[in-house]
């Protein structure tokens, strides 16, 4: 079971997908979505009119997404998994679109077709399982104990664009040095208060600060240390 309520929100971070439910003619309906978590760890999901589960939340938008931490492991149920409750509701956010497409690339060849709505999740309520008899609810104060950086926010575009055109091979140590990944072509496509994220292909990666930002000017410092501890291991 996770530890602390930091270890579930990198388990949030770390998953590029998730199963969405919705009411659905008043049925339980569940679907594969993509996802991407703003920095108040909000989802971010892009979503078609037509799909089912837009008309689903076009009636009720009370929804759950499962993002699941268990893969790879021989005993699935031993490993940990969380449910985040709350509405969807379609915005209208520039800023919310680009870190959805930086999280999903290829979601670029149909996000600006007209019934593609961008969904934001409103968190009411998370439950955790972290394996056999390790289960409890999470309110959202407890959930979300570190607070959202605006400026960070704001700037995060400029900085993913930076690392990735000027700092490539830092990009590439995070990715072999830090986590042991394989191969080359790894790109940054976010940074929030604790954390980068990472993608090669359909891979995807997290990358956590040894300490939460206190501030978006700190992020420099915090990429650097992460480029000196890579070189050093």
């Amino acid at each position: 079971m996770p530890d602390t309520f930091q270890d579930v929100r990198e388990l949030i971070r770390g998953r590029d997908r998730a199963a969405l439910a919705s009411a659905l003619d008043g049925w339980p309906y569940v679907s594969l979505v993509l996802v991407a978590v703003d920095h108040d760890l909000s989802p971010i999901l892009l979503m078609s009119d037509l799909a089912a589960h837009s008309q689903a939340i076009a009636a009720d938008p009370r929804v759950s997404l499962l993002f699941d931490g268990t893969a790879g492991l021989a005993e699935p149920l031993t490993g940990p998994r969380v449910t985040l409750m709350g509405r969807a509701e379609k915005v209208d956010d520039r800023r919310l679109k680009q870190r959805f497409l930086r999280h999903h690339p290829g979601a670029a060849a149909y996000a600006g077709f007209g019934d593609f709505h961008l969904y934001r999740m409103t968190l009411e309520r998370a439950h955790l399982v972290g394996g056999f008899g390790k289960i409890c609810w999470i309110a959202p104060a407890e959930l979300l104990a570190v607070p959202p950086l605006s400026e960070l926010a704001g700037g995060e575009e400029g900085i993913v664009a930076h690392m990735n055109e000027d700092h490539s091979d830092a990009v590439q140590d995070y990715a072999a040095g830090l986590l042991g990944l394989p191969g080359a072509g790894w790109t940054m496509t976010g940074i929030d208060a604790e954390g980068i994220d990472l993608r090669r292909g359909g891979d995807v990666a997290r990358l956590a600060f040894a300490l939460p930002l206190a501030a978006a000017g700190d992020a420099r410092s915090a990429l650097i240390d992460l480029a000196q501890r890579a070189r050093r291991s």
